[in-house]
Formats: C-alpha cells, sequence, structure tokens
C-alpha cells in the first residue's frame, strides 16, 4: 500500500498540535538587563516603576566617590514600552536608565487558561495574525473513523 502526502502529513499535522496541546504549554518572554544610574533620594521612584511592571531588581552599589547609586535590574521586554518616560516622570527626570537585552524567561501562567496573563498574549497574537480567537479543543485533533 502506498501512503502519498496527502494521508500522511495532516494526520502528522493533527498528531504534533494534538501533542502541543497536552504538553502542558508555556510561552517564553525576552528579558532586558536594566541599569539604572541615579542619586539616593530617587531610588523609591525607581522600585515602585519597576515592581509596577513585574521587574526586580538584584544588585545596587553606590559608585565611588559620587552621590549616584548604579541599580542594575531585570524587566521584561513586554512592560518596557513607556518605561523610560514612567521613570522620569516618578524620579524628577534624575534617573538615567539603559536597556539591553539579556536572557529568555519562561512565563509562569498556562497560555490555555482563560484569564492568564499568557493566555491574553496568545488571543492577541491570534487575532492579530486573522486565526481564530480561541486555541481549539483537543477534541479537534482526534482521528475519525
Amino acid at each position: 500500500i502506498h501512503r502519498g502526502g496527502g494521508q500522511i502529513i495532516p494526520t502528522m499535522r493533527n498528531v504534533l498540535y494534538a501533542c502541543q496541546l497536552t504538553a502542558q504549554p508555556r510561552i517564553m518572554e525576552p528579558v532586558y538587563l536594566v541599569e539604572i544610574q541615579c542619586p539616593e533620594h530617587a531610588m523609591g521612584g525607581i522600585y515602585g516603576v519597576l515592581n509596577r511592571r513585574r521587574g526586580h531588581v538584584f544588585a545596587e552599589e553606590q559608585r565611588p566617590g559620587t552621590p549616584l547609586y548604579n541599580i542594575k535590574a531585570y524587566l521584561p521586554v513586554m512592560e518596557s514600552f513607556g518605561f523610560t518616560a514612567d521613570l522620569r516622570s516618578n524620579t524628577s527626570g534624575q534617573a538615567f536608565p539603559q536597556c539591553v537585552f539579556d536572557h529568555w524567561q519562561t512565563m509562569n501562567s498556562d497560555p490555555l487558561e482563560e484569564g492568564s496573563k499568557s493566555y491574553s498574549i496568545v488571543k492577541a497574537t491570534r487575532i492579530r495574525k486573522g486565526l481564530s480567537e480561541n486555541v481549539p479543543p483537543l477534541d479537534k485533533f482526534f482521528d475519525r473513523l
């Protein structure tokens, strides 16, 4: 019996889609390394802005011989839009950030669970690409005899 691509490819596509849905999928998001220079009295505003935007500080050190502090933090790229303006408004223009891509991080929420942050990202992407709004259910990929 000869099996051509017309029989094998659609079957394999359904198998792979079903595997992806049952494998507890997660979304990876890019993360910036943010280096911020500021005076000591502006640090409270920086921590507030970073906390609102899912960022976290991992290093804070004073520059020797100056009143300035260097703060290093991780900030998800998705949360970085408008970050500089928000930071400047909360520190009266005294903080100077620099953002550089650092690594990829797995989002903790389930992209198939309605109401989660990952779900809203998946839904917006599907709409932008012209696909149906919701992820197809698993039973759509069962073999039909």
